[in-house]
């Protein structure tokens, strides 16, 4: 018994020796360790220090970067490479759904604690009216009949009979408010006026419209600023350019809208911290620097933008169209979503934005807005068709819309109450967005009446927005129109005057570095066209081929005509696939032109200088072939004024069929078109009329 308690004692003891150097190991480690740490945080205090005696300019471009290795290192963030940005954005949004709130919150923290205000702006539409005249039945059809009866009568109409057009009211007496740092649903069935809503909030309503009342932002009138450029309207078209990656695209986008007044608040932010002895967060200054930087071919905004959408995984992925493969429609959609979103503007006004999508995939995107509104205090009006209720709830405003009128505008927590209060209750079984949109249908109303002690009639949706009016939430709403908005709360920078987001010259910069990734990628249809012209020069030559072309009769005259009117002829129509090309990309020219992304010259000019070098090199090349080979004057001088003038002649053609492109805008138009003017052309030449 002796034995075994002098072994126990012995285990014992050899147990708290292991123990005792287990831990006296672990507490070294942890010295060390944490002494490692010491001296990295010692590090980074010494770097940052150096920073802030930097003069303004420098300290908003310099950060400090957490290394692969660990290192805290200094850069220049306007050099920050691919894997650079990659990795900041990983460490700040790793996880969508958990991270980016955290994310926001530190950015929103940041501004708070120096006492910054961040812009907002509050839309407000009153008494609302938006009418038009069409036409209805065969009439309203685009063939060339109607084109032409169109264009007699508007002059007849003008002078002498009446209108054969019908009227239609689009929406009738719509008033409301959008209020920053609040999501706002808008539901409706099919046309009930939802996209022109969006589009005379957004300024974008079609000038043929008849448009009459205000919509005003923060109490100024759309004739003070530019609404194109302070809101962004998502239409619910996916018109990209398809041989573009997603990147590209939403690169480009970020380029031609700037940072807006990023810079100016960094710089004000900046002053105040160094003011009041701050250290940000090292990870969000320099998202922050990176940001307000405009011009970048690569932005940071971009990668973030990505990530939020899930469109990270296929970001290097082109667009594609009906001719090219590419992304999925569900991935196209976010990709028209992300578009708008890389931009400063601080009001969102997005149609049909969940189209393609899952529900899943829904409620991550609507998700990912909510907190970026709720935080930085955006001002948002979304119009979703048939959101699930977990994408419903998200919701903090109802917008619900038919038949041109608002029937109800308020808080989500009160909807279901106004229609109880008229008699109509929704079932347990049923989501609440889908009875919003039935209860005010004819077919469907009946289901939904709860008040067995009255008997069922149908109500009219008049009846809907007049009864709304005599709601509480109807008269709080009435009451807020009409005490004014106070313009001297209107942040300075909420609205934009200025009428693109960035320089006239950064805007040709990115129209022309685009232009010439969309010749790299069409790279064959070039090849294929100096081949082509090659190949016809090489015909020429081998019809006409002589040591020396004989001046002594009219025959001799003839061959020359001959000769001339074959590469007249070739020169002119090697131009012809100017038609398509730029008929394929007219789409995405006049969505980006009207949200103010660059002028049309800035756009038409790199067009056109960036397809001179293609045609230097093909007349070039059919100048060797035909012009001593057929038989011309040998003196050089002439030889380089024959390849000036065919140069001359296959850029003004080029220019011909972009012209006759844009006037026809399809394919079937341009080709009937083109074919008139050039029978024109060649008429008035001489060779059809006699001179």
């Amino acid at each position: 018994m002796a034995k075994m308690d002098m072994n126990d004692v012995y285990r014992a003891s050899n147990g708290f020796r292991r123990n005792a150097s287990a831990a006296f190991r672990n507490d070294v480690m942890e010295i060390f360790s944490s002494s490692s740490r010491v001296h990295e945080d010692d590090d980074e205090a010494l770097k940052w220090a150096a920073l802030e005696k930097l003069p303004t300019f420098d300290r908003l471009r310099k950060g400090l970067l957490l290394g692969s290795r660990g290192a805290v290192n200094e850069v220049d963030v306007q050099d920050l490479g691919f894997q650079e940005r990659k990795q900041l954005v990983e460490r700040l949004v790793k996880v969508v759904e958990e991270d980016n709130e955290k994310f926001l919150l530190k950015f929103k923290n940041r501004i708070d604690r120096v006492g910054i205000q961040l812009p907002t702006i509050e839309v407000r539409f009153e008494h609302l009216n938006v009418e038009t005249e069409v036409h209805v039945g065969n009439r309203a059809l685009p063939s060339f009949k109607n084109f032409f009866i169109n264009i007699l009568e508007g002059f007849a109409t003008y002078h002498i009979i009446p209108s054969r057009k019908k009227h239609l009211s689009i929406l009738h007496d719509v008033s409301g408010i959008l209020k920053p740092g609040r999501m706002t649903l808008l539901l409706g069935p099919p046309s009930s006026g939802k996209t022109t809503l969006l589009l005379a909030l957004a300024g974008k309503l079609d000038p043929a419209l008849k448009f009459s009342d205000t919509v005003t932002y923060n109490g100024h009138g759309m004739k003070e600023f530019i609404p194109q450029r302070s809101a962004a309207y998502i239409s619910q078209h996916d018109v990209h350019i398809g041989e573009m990656t997603v990147r590209e695209t939403l690169a480009f986008s970020s380029r031609c809208q700037g940072v807006g007044s990023n810079h100016e608040m960094l710089a004000e932010l900046a002053r105040r911290e160094k003011e009041a002895n701050i250290k940000p967060d090292p990870d969000v200054d320099i998202y922050m620097k990176a940001a307000a930087i405009e011009g970048q071919e690569a932005s940071i905004v971009t990668d973030y933008m990505l990530k939020i959408l899930g469109l990270d995984i296929c970001a290097d992925t082109l667009v594609g169209d009906e001719m090219i493969r590419g992304i999925s429609g569900g991935q196209r959609k976010r990709v028209t979503t992300g578009e708008m979103l890389v931009g400063p503007a601080k009001a969102l006004f997005m149609d049909e934005i969940s189209t393609g999508l899952d529900s899943s995939t829904t409620f991550q995107v609507v998700n990912s807005i909510r907190q970026s509104i709720h935080i930085l205090e955006g001002t948002i009006l979304v119009s979703l068709l048939q959101p699930e209720p977990e994408t419903f709830d998200l919701f903090d405003d109802i917008i619900l819309m038919s038949e041109g009128q608002i029937v109800y505008q308020g808080p989500r927590e009160n909807v279901l109450e106004f229609f109880q209060s008229m008699g109509f209750k929704c079932p347990d079984r049923k989501g609440v967005a889908d009875f919003l949109q039935e209860v005010t249908s004819k077919k469907d109303q009946q289901q939904y009446w709860a008040d067995h002690e009255k008997p069922y009639r149908f109500i009219t949706v008049k009846a809907f927005a007049e009864a709304f009016k005599l709601f509480h939430v109807g008269q709080k709403l009435i009451g807020k129109l009409a005490t004014p908005f106070d313009k001297t709360k209107s942040h300075p920078a909420a609205l934009t005057t200025k009428e693109y987001g960035v320089s006239k010259m950064e805007l040709l910069k990115a129209c022309a570095s685009r232009e010439i990734l969309l010749m790299r990628r069409n790279s064959f249809i070039y090849i294929f066209n100096l081949s082509q012209i090659s190949l016809m020069g090489l015909i020429a030559m081998t019809v006409f081929l002589r040591p020396k072309m004989h001046r002594d009769n009219v025959l001799d005259g003839r061959k020359y005509a001959g000769a001339l009117f074959y590469i007249v002829t070739q020169a002119m129509f090697n131009g012809m696939a100017e038609i398509a090309l730029l008929i394929q990309k007219l789409p995405v020219f006049y969505k980006q032109r009207g949200y103010f992304f660059f002028p049309a010259w800035a756009y038409g000019l790199p067009l056109w200088i960036s397809k001179i070098p293609v045609n230097v090199v093909g007349i070039g090349a059919f100048t060797v072939l035909t012009y001593y080979e057929i038989g011309f004057d040998p003196n050089f001088g002439r030889f380089i004024k024959y390849f000036l003038i065919l140069l001359l002649q296959i850029e003004a053609a080029s220019s011909l069929f972009r012209l006759i492109g844009a006037i026809g805008r399809n394919m079937i138009i341009a080709n009937t078109f083109g074919f008139f003017v050039l029978l024109l052309v060649f008429a008035m030449s001489g060779f059809v009329l006699s001179r």
